[in-house]
């Protein structure tokens, strides 16, 4: 996906003292154009130790058990496991007996994605690779007793999948953490123990192609010496002329300074955004975990992910969609079934979704079921429901006496006139009454318009 007008903005704005800081991020972006030029992906976390029914934001559970003393948590634990249980107890019990990497890759290339970002490490600190400054709180050293960052990595650089490595910059409960916490964030002992040595590790051990930072919000970036870090990252680090990161670098830097915006979890702009930015979904539409009690109807359905996808590259962003696997390291049937159905599409209709821009229209001003994209003078219109009379109304698109409608993964051009006042009408083939529900998704591609 192109990122914009060539578009190049630095992650930060000059703070106090960070006139040679800045000086060196004028450089920060310098390749963005080029390394966003993949437009889907599918994130994929090995986030926890454990399944939790009935409880929601389980991905969250540590902190409304221990921190928040939820009185449903706090019950949840009593009635389940002995008295006394602590956290680190359950980490044990995330085995990833059943983590096949390759398989991972594969259904994700299936799926249609371009990139592949894994949680290595949550808000609670443990981390799936052996981190050296997490100390028997890791994947290497209990659990799995295996590598999850550097297995996947990998296999996804076998499959040709970019890979995007999740951090969180905070952890609840680290002592160091909740020391600079109660001094107001004036020391950084945690930052200099902790954080970035675990991202310099990251780096300069698997190579990302994205970095995906989160769990900054409580502290400003001068805390987390982000600026540091991201000079480094961008003009020494060995992946200074690929790697592209996100906003959440500190309080206040979400959907202002980054190298595209999240903005925030299911963000959706209402209008065209002047900066790249990505929409993070999930499958599950109540977790970004798994869980043991989901429902089939708690399931994003094939039509929802195609809508969100659909509007999510017609304003002009990248799509992220996020799968919850077991502690086992599985992701289970209903998942792969979504995947591979939005990879069956994408396998057909890929071309106005790859590598395309925003047009000057994004959706029709009539509906939300007609959204434009657009490739070189090529434009398409993806519509979401068929037309019952099989005419579909468009009326953004200035037609000539030349212009072309086709209708991708059909042979043959489509005939069409133009509509009283201003568009065209475009007469679809012929579909047969069918008991089977119909696909959700069409893409009608317009040569020689306006």
């Amino acid at each position: 996906m192109h990122p914009g007008p060539g578009r190049v903005l630095e992650p930060f704005t000059r703070g106090p003292g960070e006139g040679e800081t800045e000086g060196r991020l004028t450089k920060v972006c310098r390749a963005l154009k080029r390394q966003l030029q993949s437009l889907l992906g599918k994130g994929s976390s090995l986030r926890g130790c454990w399944t939790l029914p009935r409880l929601p934001r389980e991905w969250w559970f540590w902190w409304h058990w221990q921190g928040q003393h939820d009185a449903a948590y706090e019950r949840f634990v009593r009635r389940r496991f002995p008295p006394g249980t602590t956290y680190a107890e359950f980490a044990p019990h995330f085995t990833a007996y059943d983590f096949q990497p390759r398989q991972w890759a594969q259904l994700f290339q299936r799926a249609g994605a371009r990139y592949v970002v894994l949680t290595t490490k949550h808000h609670e600190g443990f981390t799936n690779w052996g981190s050296p400054v997490s100390w028997n709180w890791n994947s290497v050293d209990t659990g799995p007793h295996r590598d999850l960052v550097g297995e996947l990595g990998e296999a996804l650089r076998e499959s040709n999948l970019r890979y995007g490595l999740y951090h969180s910059l905070m952890e609840w409960f680290h002592p160091l953490y909740l020391a600079d916490k109660q001094n107001g964030f004036k020391t950084q002992s945690f930052v200099l123990k902790k954080t970035m040595p675990e991202l310099y590790d990251l780096v300069l051990k698997y190579k990302p192609d994205l970095i995906w930072s989160d769990g900054d919000w409580e502290a400003p970036d001068s805390y987390w010496n982000s600026t540091s870090f991201l000079a480094w990252l961008y003009n020494d680090s060995p992946v200074k002329d690929t790697v592209v990161v996100n906003d959440r670098w500190g309080r206040g830097c979400s959907c202002h300074h980054g190298g595209f915006y999240n903005c925030a979890d299911k963000f959706r702009p209402g209008t065209l955004p002047d900066h790249k930015w990505e929409m993070c979904s999930s499958l599950d539409r109540l977790s970004w975990g798994y869980r043991s009690n989901m429902s089939l109807h708690e399931v994003m359905d094939e039509m929802s992910m195609i809508e969100e996808l659909v509007q999510t590259v017609s304003l002009g962003g990248n799509y992220l969609l996020n799968v919850g696997p077991t502690k086992e390291g599985v992701i289970v049937p209903i998942f792969q079934e979504r995947l591979l159905a939005l990879g069956r599409w994408l396998e057909t209709n890929g071309e106005a979704i790859y590598e395309s821009q925003p047009w000057r229209v994004q959706m029709e001003n009539t509906t939300d079921t007609v959204w434009y994209t657009s490739k070189g003078p090529v434009v398409f219109a993806i519509f979401l429901l068929w037309p019952r009379d099989s005419v579909l109304h468009l009326s953004s698109p200035i037609p000539c006496p030349g212009t072309q409608v086709t209708l991708v993964g059909f042979a043959g051009t489509l005939e069409w006139q133009k509509q009283p006042g201003k568009g065209m009408l475009i007469t679809l083939p012929y579909m047969l009454p069918s008991p089977l529900p119909p696909q959700s998704g069409w893409v009608v591609k317009l040569e020689g318009v306006k």
